[in-house]
């Protein structure tokens, strides 16, 4: 796995994950996004049928542990109910953070 530095949490992480539940109509997605730009964490969000959030992310490993904990609470009026977390090798391929068209 690449490093940044020899300190913990300084890792190179890249996550994926689904959350189910009240997540669309709630300002989800633009949620994540604020949240994964503000950390510095590089990916993408979209929704996935009518009940589903999908991102994928890259950052430190500290950075990612932040995420998926932004992404499991939710914004105020979002209820996620299961969430499904698989972590990835890192890429690099990502510029930025977005939010993408629904699949």
């Amino acid at each position: 796995m690449a490093t940044t530095g020899n300190s913990q949490g300084s890792e190179l992480a890249r996550t994926h994950i689904w959350v189910t539940g009240r997540v669309q109509g709630v300002g989800f997605r633009a949620f994540v996004a604020y949240g994964a730009q503000r950390m510095g964490v590089t990916g993408w969000v979209r929704n996935v049928g009518y009940d589903t959030v999908e991102a994928l992310a890259e950052g430190t490993q500290t950075q990612i542990e932040q995420f998926i904990r932004l992404v499991k609470s939710g914004p105020r009026n979002a209820l996620v109910q299961e969430s499904r977390v698989e972590m990835e090798t890192h890429s690099g391929e990502f510029m930025d953070f977005q939010v993408r068209s629904s699949r």
